[in-house]
């Protein structure tokens, strides 16, 4: 399925070929495509209103949304009430479920997991890159290993606001579970028998927007380092791979490069045994010198995320840990 945010932007684009003005509503959503396809909206001179919580989708900061030419409003109401309606929500989830019905696939579940990537809110004038790697180094800190980035919905953490807007949207009976992406990848391609049987490894998940990499010993994380895949290029990537391999990788440097940052734990004892990447755009290191290994868990790519949430899901609920433990048996 297309992604909530392309969703959006094709929404967004077509309101533009319509010369529509735009009234934004429901919650914090990802942004990417959506994001730039409503400045190019503003620019081509149409208007654009959202509601506070929608408006946050382009910068926690209202001030600096209403400075992109945003008018941040309570309600369609004024000029906005003929603006045409969009609803921003990352969980389309009644729509999913009609998918499943028509195709006879049983809609009923023991509990619902998602994951969407969060920069979480920053503070006015803090770096919302240097707010996101805050979070994952307090993450790995906790001990909890990569089971650790996922949360029952009640446990969310407040600053965590693009999971704390799927919560929102969610109005089932089941327990929802919501959950970092890239680690949700990650976890997912370690039931990969080759990557599972490798100690040390270095896991690297090379999404659309996002590149994450964690070296593991054992299941205990001992590095770490995060950027933006578009600002990447397949050498730069392997300078720091090697140089997270070696616990040499700065922070201050991943930063300075449009990054989010990297874990400064010391010396590894030990090089990975092996370099496994998931991830839609893991082809920006065909051919490298670092040899990697495309992680297939049971067989799909790209299902590691959905076989990394069920892992954490089962972490976190004991109850339902034995029968997702069964239904993933290595090299099923």
């Amino acid at each position: 399925m297309p992604s909530p945010t392309v969703l959006l932007a094709q929404r967004v684009k077509q309101a533009t070929a319509d010369g529509a003005d735009l009234f934004l509503s429901g919650v914090t959503m990802g942004g990417g495509p959506g994001h730039w396809a409503i400045e190019a909206h503003l620019k081509s001179g149409h208007r654009v209103f959202a509601t506070p919580d929608a408006a946050r989708t382009f910068d926690d900061d209202l001030t600096r949304v209403e400075a992109m030419g945003i008018s941040v409003v309570d309600g369609a109401t004024g000029d906005a009430a003929g603006a045409r309606k969009l609803e921003l929500r990352d969980f389309y989830f009644a729509e999913l479920m009609d998918a499943l019905r028509t195709f006879g696939v049983p809609t009923e579940f023991d509990a619902v997991a998602v994951a969407v990537f969060d920069h979480g809110a920053a503070p006015a004038g803090y770096s919302d890159r240097r707010f996101r790697f805050d979070y994952l180094r307090e993450q790995v800190a906790r001990g909890t290993g990569l089971e650790g980035f996922g949360f029952m919905a009640d446990e969310i953490p407040e600053r965590m606001t693009r999971m704390q807007a799927v919560a929102k949207t969610w109005s089932g009976s089941a327990p929802l579970f919501v959950m970092d992406t890239g680690p949700a990848a990650v976890l997912g391609a370690l039931d990969d028998p080759q990557v599972a049987a490798a100690n040390p490894v270095m896991l690297v998940n090379i999404g659309n927007f996002h590149t994450v990499a964690f070296l593991l010993e054992g299941r205990r994380i001992a590095g770490l380092f995060e950027h933006h895949t578009g600002e990447l290029t397949a050498t730069e990537l392997e300078s720091y791979l090697e140089r997270l391999a070696a616990g040499t990788l700065s922070n201050d440097e991943v930063f300075a490069d449009m990054g989010h940052g990297a874990l400064e734990l010391g010396p590894v004892a030990r090089p990975p045994r092996l370099t496994a990447l998931t991830g839609p755009r893991r082809g920006l290191l065909n051919g490298s010198r670092l040899n990697p290994y495309l992680a297939v868990p049971h067989g799909d790519m790209m299902m590691a995320g959905c076989f990394g949430l069920l892992h954490a899901l089962g972490a976190h609920r004991a109850d339902m840990a034995a029968a997702i433990k069964a239904s993933l048996v290595l090299g099923s």
